[in-house]
């Protein structure tokens, strides 16, 4: 199983969009996906942000549907610049 990490940073001037579109992605993903993801914020910065998605079994194909689900959301128009997915594994 493979946790992923995606973070990223928020454009201000559309901080209350984004949060409207994480909360639809979180859900579409939920719906198609499977898997329950989080959404964080950094502590020292409220426009650093990153979902987690914990026990991913097929990970190219739930990243897929990820990626597909940001389409649908419309979350990347509130973002200022990329997305970073990281995949962590167990240690063995």
């Amino acid at each position: 199983m493979t946790d992923l990490y995606v973070y990223y940073r928020v454009a201000a001037p559309r901080l209350a969009e984004a949060r409207v579109a994480a909360a639809a992605l979180l859900d579409a993903v939920a719906a198609t996906g499977g898997v329950t993801g989080t959404l964080h914020q950094r502590a020292d910065d409220p426009l650093t942000w990153m979902e987690v998605y914990r026990s991913v079994g097929q990970t190219d194909a739930f990243i897929a549907a990820l990626d597909a689900a940001v389409d649908t959301t419309g979350l990347m128009a509130c973002l200022d610049g990329e997305r970073h997915v990281e995949r962590f594994v167990p240690c063995a």
